[in-house]
């Protein structure tokens, strides 16, 4: 895709090699683990395409190529892209509803106040609707996208797959009851799309890892291809 991802695998690779590697925000968890800037292989052609017809879309054309170029998850953003691996022949289509956004703000407006009704029956009424709504709500709220990471504390990152904010990063916050709000980078508006997110980590990554004393990274190695 217009040479987006050139060099990219070999550059996040690299960075296993790096001084100050382990400063990086997680690349080394505190608990074990981490995404110790290793990828996964990239996927084919036709294991790309398996996942879009099982799931009834077009991947957004920065995340396609970045999965038949860079690799089908590893080392990213926070703690990384998680894995995505192709259906089974036998898995059922499940087919991606367009991603809403505007539910967040319903979901926002707030339950029912008691004072806002003239007795105890009609708020429990009124209660139980909005209850029952905002079950439906958190449900939806995720529709037309890919959980592809992981931020902590039970906030994730979003791919939107389906409707008009296509390819775009978006921050799944229901953990503390925001819904799903836009990703904003440092000095710069959202959405974002998916290639800006992770080419920002990358460079960000690189500066942290790579100390100034420690000089500039060595050129990858002929074996840190995709294979």
């Amino acid at each position: 895709m217009d040479g987006i991802w050139t060099g990219v695998r070999e550059r996040v690779l690299a960075l296993r090699e790096a001084p100050g590697r382990t400063e990086v925000f997680g690349a080394e968890s505190p608990r074990g683990g981490g995404h110790g800037f290793e990828l996964l292989p990239v996927l084919t052609e036709a294991e790309v395409r398996a996942v879009e017809r099982s799931l009834a879309v077009e991947l957004p054309a920065e995340y396609r190529s970045f999965l038949l170029e860079v690799g089908a998850g590893g080392a990213g953003p926070d703690y990384g892209l998680f894995p995505l691996r192709p259906p089974g022949p036998d898995t059922p289509p499940s087919p991606e509803p367009p991603f809403r956004p505007e539910l967040t703000a319903e979901l926002e407006s707030g339950e029912p106040e008691r004072d806002d009704y003239a007795d105890e029956a009609a708020f429990l009424a009124a209660y139980q609707l909005w209850d029952a709504r905002a079950d439906e709500l958190h449900d939806a709220l995720t529709d037309g996208t890919l959980c592809i990471g992981e931020r902590g504390c039970a906030y994730y990152n979003l791919l939107v797959i389906n409707g008009p904010h296509l390819g775009t990063v978006w921050e799944d916050v229901r953990a503390v009851g925001e819904g799903v709000v836009p990703l904003r980078l440092p000095g710069g508006t959202g959405p974002v799309p998916f290639a800006r997110w992770y080419l920002n980590w990358l460079h960000h990554a690189e500066r942290r890892a790579w100390d100034t004393a420690a000089g500039a990274p060595p050129r990858p190695r002929a074996t840190d291809g995709a294979a």
